[in-house]
């Protein structure tokens, strides 16, 4: 059973590898045995997770990219194939949030605001698959395309341009995954609760985020590296009969309704 989530020798592109949860997703694959090819616009990042990887005995190069310009993500696949041979699964893992917030009214959002977010969330996640994708055919079929969402995306949320473009990740997910199962290759996606992007740098941080996790069933916020586990399954012949999903990773969040365990509402009457 344990051979099924074996990655030895394939080649993985990382979007937003250099931190974070793609940070613990490429330490995860690398240590599965993939040839991890990371990719992110800030270098140092990039270096830094690089060699924390080779220090573990890993295979790992790196690629300065900004997955908003589709010519940059071209690139990126053409180095992982000039690199390892060819691309055998895709992590679009990079996105943020920003801009100008809930306390900006709905009917002030900027134009430019909102096309940055989708930019950098769904437009990223489209230029990554299809470059990935058209390579993937043309090395001969197969694949596996991995996208990153987020459960604001399957709630409503004040700060709407974030969710509204993670929820188009997921409905690109799906979609994709019905276009190319033809060619081998599947697609699926990754949908993150609260998890924390790094360790406590102290006392006070660790008591900040253990007040957060009191929203949460599990009673506690994720951590970086338990997304390790299911990037490796994903990845792996272990889930060759899923695509098309979506998978929620959040200690229960939306099940829970995001709220404290204890809360209980307070009438006057």
């Amino acid at each position: 059973m344990l051979e099924r989530f074996d990655l030895d020798g394939k080649a993985i592109v990382v979007t937003g590898g250099g931190r974070g949860l793609g940070r613990g997703m490429a330490h995860a694959l690398a240590e599965a045995g993939a040839r991890v090819m990371l990719a992110a616009r800030t270098q140092a990042q990039l270096d830094s997770t690089a060699d924390e990887i080779r220090s573990r005995g890993g295979t790992v190069a790196t690629c300065r990219t900004d997955v908003t310009d589709s010519k940059q993500v071209d690139a990126l696949v053409a180095a992982c194939v000039r690199e390892y041979g060819r691309i055998d699964v895709l992590f679009a893992n990079a996105g943020g949030g920003g801009g100008p917030g809930p306390e900006v009214d709905f009917w002030e959002y900027p134009d430019d605001a909102f096309d940055q977010m989708l930019a950098t969330n769904l437009k990223s996640t489209f230029y990554s698959c299809r470059a990935a994708a058209k390579a993937m055919v043309a090395q001969g079929g197969g694949g596996v395309l991995v996208t990153t969402a987020s459960g604001t995306a399957l709630r409503g949320n004040r700060n709407f341009a974030y969710p509204t473009a993670k929820g188009g990740v997921i409905s690109l997910t799906k979609s994709i995954a019905t276009m190319l199962a033809g060619h081998g290759i599947r697609a699926n996606c990754i949908v993150p609760g609260y998890v924390s992007q790094t360790d406590p740098k102290d006392d006070q941080e660790r008591e900040q985020r253990a007040q957060r996790g009191t929203f949460i069933p599990v009673q506690r916020l994720g951590e970086w590296w338990e997304l390790g586990p299911l990037a490796v399954f994903l990845a792996s012949d272990a889930s060759s009969y899923i695509t098309g999903e979506t998978y929620i990773i959040d200690g229960g969040g939306l099940a829970g309704g995001l709220g404290p365990i204890k809360f209980r509402p307070q009438h006057e009457w």
